[in-house]
């Protein structure tokens, strides 16, 4: 994908709500346990909406969304840590080693 079609997939992107933090960015996400399968679906209310195949069981269903979090945006799973509702749907993200803009670029390009 060129960087012109990637600039041109961020309007849905415009509107996640990723906020820049110092060395990183925080990501508002809405997970879907107990999918069919993993899968980042796009943007939902400002938040990113990911499907999970795993259950939301003894961390499976957190440590599945901090792996496919992760290889969305090519940083590693020790840079991606849940720092608000481990117990919820609606989550708050911490990633370091990211910009905002490409934090919505790389997660525009995952989308499937």
């Amino acid at each position: 994908m060129s960087k012109s079609d990637v600039r041109a997939n961020i309007g849905e992107w415009g509107r996640l709500s990723v906020n820049d933090r110092a060395g990183g960015v925080r990501i508002s996400v809405y997970v879907r346990p107990k999918s069919s399968r993993s899968a980042i679906l796009g943007v939902r209310e400002g938040q990113l909406d990911v499907a999970l195949i795993a259950a939301p069981a003894e961390g499976a269903a957190n440590a599945e969304l901090q792996r496919i979090v992760a290889r969305a945006l090519r940083v590693t799973q020790r840079d991606v840590t849940i720092v608000a509702g481990t117990s919820s749907r609606s989550k708050v993200l911490e990633v370091n080693g990211i910009s905002a803009d490409d934090a919505r670029a790389r997660l525009s390009a995952a989308k499937r």
